[in-house]
């Protein structure tokens, strides 16, 4: 691969030379083009300028700046490497705090960052070692583009990995997103849908496969041949509004068990708890488990859990941060004798860490895992 950009990350008076390289593939994805529907050609973004009306060259596009007035001021590549920010060439790690208190609503593109050079092999596998053993991410800002962004810092296998993240007034608030009115839901409703949690089971190789792709591919075939295409006949998901919220959840968990190739013995009562005589799981479900060490499937679960506070709230908090990380290790630690929503809240974090840990696809991102130097 080759680097998209090249820094350095400090860490206090350690400064390792790092290179940054696109984490994920775009070209993966399906895409379409545009098309003129009447006869087929295709449709294309011309530069065109605006004062000319004449198409322009990529080597004649530059920077420009709209200011409230409407006015664009020209910008060159000189005026940008001027800027008296720090972070133009260095990333430096503000503060560590535990990978839960991130907001995902702010994790944005992801680089995989290689040692730049022999002599900053040590320092980095240092910084990887110390976050890994502390079971920390770091948090810091960073240039990247033409733009000024905050950035976190994990350890991944190997392999230390900046995510790219909104700032805090980049996320929407969530008013007139909940519904209206205050809703109620009984505790035996909650371990009901707790109990079809558990039916659900592990991920497949077949669940993480792209079978959108695979069926537009066939779709395009078939035109090509001038055939119809060929599908198999898949289940028909009910739809419709629930009336009765308890039978809904026990004939989920009926169904849940078929998928599976289970006897569908096991059924909630009306307290909301699990019968006996669940069928056995056939072996062949089941999808390869990773094996991380505990470390990594630590940093897995604190990415994925919702968040308490926005990563600027988590970078000025590093031992309130803390505290919360200890509160909520005990939250999941109950009897379950606590109310519904806590239950739920900690039975569900678990279940999390669960699926996170034995999701195929962590595994291929994670890579092998290592022994702790």
């Amino acid at each position: 691969m080759r680097p998209t950009a090249k820094f350095s990350l400090s860490f206090g008076l350690v400064t390792i030379p790092v290179a940054a390289y696109n984490a994920t593939d775009p070209t993966a994805a399906v895409s379409f083009v545009r098309i003129h529907t009447a006869d087929g050609g295709r449709v294309r973004n011309q530069p065109v300028c605006s004062l000319e009306g004449t198409e322009v060259s990529p080597d004649e596009i530059g920077r420009g700046y709209r200011t409230d007035d409407d006015t664009v001021v020209p910008l060159t590549d000189d005026d940008l490497d001027a800027l008296p920010l720090p972070t133009a060439k260095t990333l430096t790690i503000l503060a560590f705090v535990a990978g839960g208190d991130i907001d995902p609503l702010q994790m944005g593109k992801g680089y995989y960052l290689g040692a730049d050079g022999p002599a900053a092999a040590k320092p980095y596998a240092l910084l990887r070692d110390a976050m890994d053993r502390h079971q920390r991410v770091g948090l810091g800002k960073i240039a990247l583009h033409g733009r000024e962004t905050l950035a976190m810092i994990r350890p991944v296998a190997d392999v230390l990995v900046m995510q790219v993240l909104l700032w805090p007034h980049q996320i929407r608030p969530m008013a007139g997103v909940l519904p209206e009115g205050e809703v109620q839901v009984a505790a035996n409703e909650v371990r009901a849908a707790e109990t079809l949690m558990d039916s659900f089971g592990e991920l497949s190789e077949d669940d993480v496969h792209d079978h959108y792709r695979e069926a537009l591919e066939e779709i395009v075939a078939a035109k090509l041949a001038h055939r119809e295409p060929a599908f198999e006949a898949g289940e028909e998901r009910p739809a419709g509004q629930v009336r009765d919220l308890m039978a809904a959840l026990q004939d989920s968990v009926r169904a849940a068990q078929r998928a599976r190739g289970e006897t569908p013995e096991e059924t909630v009562g009306a307290d909301g708890t699990a019968g006996s005589g669940g069928g056995a799981r056939p072996a062949g479900r089941t999808a390869t488990k990773t094996a991380p060490r505990k470390s990594t499937a630590a940093r897995k679960t604190a990415g994925r859990q919702p968040a308490k506070r926005t990563a600027a709230g988590a970078a000025k908090g590093g031992a309130a941060a803390k505290k919360t990380a200890a509160a909520q290790r005990t939250d999941t630690k109950g009897t379950g004798t606590k109310g519904a929503g806590a239950a739920g809240t900690g039975k569900g974090a678990e279940q999390a860490a669960g699926t996170a840990r034995r999701t195929p696809a962590a595994k291929q991102t994670t890579g092998r895992g290592r022994k702790a130097g």
